[in-house]
């Protein structure tokens, strides 16, 4: 089995936890989706969100899902001028028996822009 890696995004329509967690499980439940996973085959998850957001921790809509026992951290994304805001990322490390071209990467709403070359 190798070490893979799954890109995801979304952006959130306003800076509220309920809003957060709603997204961000939307997020992680396409991710394990459409890639076949359980949270058996999760590694690791890394995420972060734009400076904008302060509600929450992306990490807790993980844990709401059931997500236990995988190491999660939240860090802050690049304060860049013109960049999409209220944007939280996911860099999901994984196990899978899956080619990288295999991996189906998800960017969810209008967080498609942000990657058009692998978004799926």
């Amino acid at each position: 089995m190798a070490v893979r890696a799954v890109r995801g995004a979304v952006q959130l329509e306003r800076d509220e936890a309920g809003h957060m967690d709603e997204q961000v499980g939307a997020l992680l439940s396409a991710i394990l989706e459409r890639n076949d996973l359980t949270a058996e085959d999760l590694i690791s998850i890394w995420f972060t969100a734009t400076p904008d957001l302060h509600s929450d921790f992306p990490a807790a809509a993980a844990r709401k899902l059931g997500i236990v026992d995988v190491p999660l951290i939240c860090a802050q994304e690049l304060d860049v001028e013109g960049a999409m805001p209220r944007v939280v990322r996911v860099l999901a490390h994984i196990e899978s028996d899956k080619p990288r071209a295999g991996i189906a990467h998800v960017y969810l709403g209008a967080a498609g822009a942000l990657r058009k070359d692998i978004a799926q």
